[in-house]
């Protein structure tokens, strides 16, 4: 017994001893992070270029407080690979993660550390809340709030639909990408069959609950309002507090992602009637090559048969008498909702500028990625054009950064991590093994000591890749985007390419890539892509196998993946092998079903 209780003090002391020695490896005058990130918001910030009419008083005071990178981008233009892509540092190339696979199942990426876990594992205490990294791992965090809620959804009793003020067809595309509108008491609106609407969370199952609109001053929060006051919570609770352990705190809201649904209040700031229409030359996409890459039909699993920006855009137009009506009512949404989500960053910047905080605490605002609105006739993100890779960057590094100033060096999120490591002083050493990867990005600390003459080390273009629904990906066979200072250069998958002089074309009308007078211009980006990304025959990154994606209708049958829904169609259709490989490609598929079985899938 004597000895049992000697083992336990030994052991005590040893734990003690370890987190003591832990705890030196930092000190309470490194700084705090805040890490605030958005989810669909283009340039529709004050300082940014955007819409003139957007009002982002709070964000526009943390520009006139910190750093703004006017051609940030993003690596890769839609959520869940481009999150993977910023929290661990590592380009999809390098990682293979360009899709919507979770991103712990990648070999590099779970053998590299994210930026929270390498923050705690240097003593820092991490904490966050919101949509982070697209997929949840919640042993990453040490303290984490509210999971990532795309509510409020209109619930009919038995699905979640979109928002009763949405005409048809748009508000068939569903209760995400198909819905906009105030949050308002749905008192007296119901379907067809007189069944009450009422609103919901976006939790699932048993999760899932009603939210309360008596009137507008009194109803429930919004998920981006409770992961608001979460983090003003958090920071009260450790503001002022001497000798406390360094923070890295990370607050994910989830507006402008559809649904469009905010208060109505936000509404009411930009009346429908007084909407500026985005920038949009009619033709622009003529010259251009995205849909020579896309249009892989639509299964049970996978992709839609025509491109998302582009349904989206035919939808909504359709839905109204006129294509300006149309933009003006979605534009009004997007800018209510970026509105709604700047009171928020208000809430934080004010728990931190009027405490202790103030001097010591590192603040960045970003987003994901970009996202179009009518341009080319697009509206989504996942496009290679500047709508969709630009992204909003501000960082606030008090003693480092100057004020109120500009860069507009092209950068890219892939470089955020580097530079929080190197602000903080920390081990840039992120992989937990050799089966990891070590940061593809470079610190922009030397711009924000000088964001004009910095001298960076980074490269002279920021590298974007483009999202498309494989089972497997080769990095050497898929489209890229490289933004440098005055021009943007896009090679798709089957070797089409745009080119763009952004000095002289800001919104990148005129393809130049067939212009003679451009082929030494087209040659060197060409250069520069092969020697960023691996040619073809490179040994690819490690990826998970496929597993499709079990779906589970009412009566609990699994619905088949697309692979499997197309195989039973060619035992159907032998017919539909054209070239009789004893195979069925999704372009024979789509050519024999659009000639002779065009009736839709059910």
């Amino acid at each position: 017994m004597k000895l049992r209780v000697l083992w336990n003090l030994c052991h005590c002391c040893l734990v003690i001893a370890i987190s003591t020695s832990c705890r030196r490896q930092i000190s309470a005058e490194q700084p705090n992070v805040i890490l605030i990130i958005c989810d669909d918001l283009n340039d529709y910030v004050e300082g940014f270029g955007g819409h003139p009419q957007t009002k982002t008083p709070n964000m526009a005071r943390l520009v006139r407080s910190g750093v703004s990178f006017t051609q940030a981008h993003c690596n890769i233009p839609i959520c869940g690979p481009s999150r993977a892509s910023m929290f661990t540092g590592i380009y999809p190339h390098n990682s293979g993660c360009f899709g919507f696979t979770k991103w712990d199942r990648y070999e590099v990426l779970k053998n590299s550390r994210t930026i929270m876990d390498h923050f705690r594992a240097k003593g820092y205490q991490t904490l966050g809340t919101g949509k982070l990294m697209h997929h949840m791992v919640r042993s990453e965090w040490k303290n984490y709030g509210n999971r990532a809620d795309y509510g409020p959804f209109v619930f009919d009793g038995e699905n979640r639909i979109a928002h009763p003020n949405v005409p048809a067809p748009y508000r068939e595309i569903g209760a995400v990408d198909g819905s906009f509108g105030p949050f308002v008491n749905l008192k007296g609106r119901k379907t067809s069959d007189g069944t009450p609407l009422r609103w919901q969370n976006g939790a699932w199952g048993n999760q899932a609950k009603t939210l309360r609109v008596d009137s507008q001053e009194d109803r429930d929060l919004t998920p981006d309002e409770l992961n608001g006051q979460w983090a003003v919570d958090q920071l009260n609770a450790r503001a002022d507090k001497t000798g406390r352990q360094p923070f890295f705190m990370g607050v994910g809201f989830i507006r402008p992602h559809t649904p469009l649904i905010v208060p109505k209040r936000f509404f009411d700031m930009f009346p429908l009637e007084s909407i500026e229409l985005p920038v949009i030359r009619p033709g622009d996409v003529e010259d251009t090559y995205s849909h020579t890459v896309r249009g892989i039909p639509e299964g049970a699993d996978g992709p839609r048969s025509e491109d998302m920006g582009t349904r989206l855009f035919n939808k909504l137009v359709g839905s109204y008498k006129t294509q300006d009506d149309a933009l003006r009512n979605f534009t009004q949404a997007y800018l209510a909702s970026v509105a709604s989500v700047d009171e928020q960053v208000g809430k934080i910047l004010d728990a931190v500028d009027r405490s202790s905080l103030k001097d010591n605490t590192v603040i960045i605002l970003t987003s994901d990625h970009g996202w179009g609105m009518g341009e080319k006739n697009y509206l989504y993100k996942n496009s290679l054009w500047q709508e969709s890779t630009r992204v909003p960057l501000v960082i606030r590094a008090p003693g480092v950064g100057k004020p109120d100033t500009v860069s507009s060096q092209p950068v890219s999120l892939i470089d955020i991590y580097p530079t929080l490591i190197d602000l903080c002083s920390i081990s840039d050493n992120t992989t937990k093994n050799d089966k990891g990867h070590p940061l593809d990005g470079h610190s922009l600390k030397p711009l924000l000591e000088n964001p004009e003459t910095g001298r960076w080390a980074g490269p002279e273009s920021s590298l974007t890749a483009l999202y498309k629904w494989r089972m497997q990906y080769d990095p050497s066979q898929e489209s890229y985007s490289l933004r440098a200072k005055d021009w943007r250069y896009i090679r798709y998958e089957n070797g089409s390419e745009e080119l763009y002089s952004t000095k002289d074309d800001p919104f990148e009308w005129t393809n130049l890539a067939n212009d003679p007078d451009h082929a030494k211009q087209l040659q060197k980006f060409r250069g520069e892509l092969k020697e960023r990304v691996p040619a073809a025959g490179t040994e690819t990154p490690p990826q998970p196998a496929f597993q499709p994606k079990q779906q589970v209708t009412k009566t609990q049958q699994p619905v088949k993946s697309a692979e499997a829904w197309k195989s039973e169609y060619f035992k159907k259709h032998p017919a539909a092998d054209v070239d009789k490989d004893g195979k069925l490609t999704w372009s024979e598929y789509k050519a024999y079903r659009t000639k002779f079985d065009p009736a839709p899938i059910k």
